[in-house]
């Protein structure tokens, strides 16, 4: 039940990441990508499910919100396409708005089919090093490395062409700054579910026995 709970609110989360992603909004000197509300939280769920469920799952979730992602963005083309009422006179809004939806889940799913798999590796990896200890170790480091990763993949595929280089890169290192933050702020709430998730899957093999 747990695990379909975190799958949901991880799939939700990359989905509304894809559409917000859309909007630019100010932040310093430049603009980031609207998308930095959810998307950052993503990485946060699959460490949660690679440490108590473990590496596969995690694997298999991400393949979840690809698949949803792709359902997603098809069911929006797809609308796009049909014929408008003919009192109904927002059409162009739709194409402004959710239009760019296909080109940023493009360069989404690549960045996080990418970020997202070296995530799992990362803290697999790092999990077996320590030998399940030190859990804000493997969560930031797993998580630090895949989030430059993403970023720098996800901002150069989406926004290349549509703004100069240098509001690329400033786009780059300003969104990555506020996931370091969120990779570090979310440590103490790793670990607070993860020690409560465990709990739960202990007590319930208990029942089973």
């Amino acid at each position: 039940m747990y695990l379909i709970a975190l799958s949901m609110i991880f799939s939700t989360l990359l989905i509304t990441a894809n559409i917000t992603a859309v909007k630019i909004i100010q932040f310093g000197p430049g603009g980031i990508d609207a998308g930095i509300i959810a998307y950052p939280f993503t990485f946060l769920i699959s460490d949660i499910i690679s440490e108590v469920y473990g590496k596969k799952t995690a694997t298999k979730i991400i393949w979840l919100g690809f698949i949803a992602s792709i359902l997603m963005t098809s069911m929006i083309y797809l609308a796009g396409l049909l014929p408008s009422a003919s009192f109904w006179e927002d059409q162009s809004s739709y194409d402004t708005i959710l239009g760019a939806v296909p080109r940023i889940v493009v360069a989404s799913m690549i960045a996080y089919l990418i970020s997202q798999h070296h995530d799992v590796f990362a803290f697999d990896f790092w999990k077996k090093y320590t030998k399940g200890k030190y859990l804000w170790l493997r969560n930031n480091a797993s998580t630090l490395v895949s989030q430059a990763i993403d970023t720098v993949i996800f901002v150069i595929v989406a926004f290349f062409g549509v703004y100069n280089n240098s509001e690329l890169w400033d786009m780059i290192w300003m969104t990555y700054i506020i996931k370091l933050g969120v990779a570090v702020l979310d440590t103490p709430l790793i670990y607070l579910i993860v020690w409560k998730l465990k709990e739960i899957e202990k007590e319930n093999l208990r029942r089973n026995d």
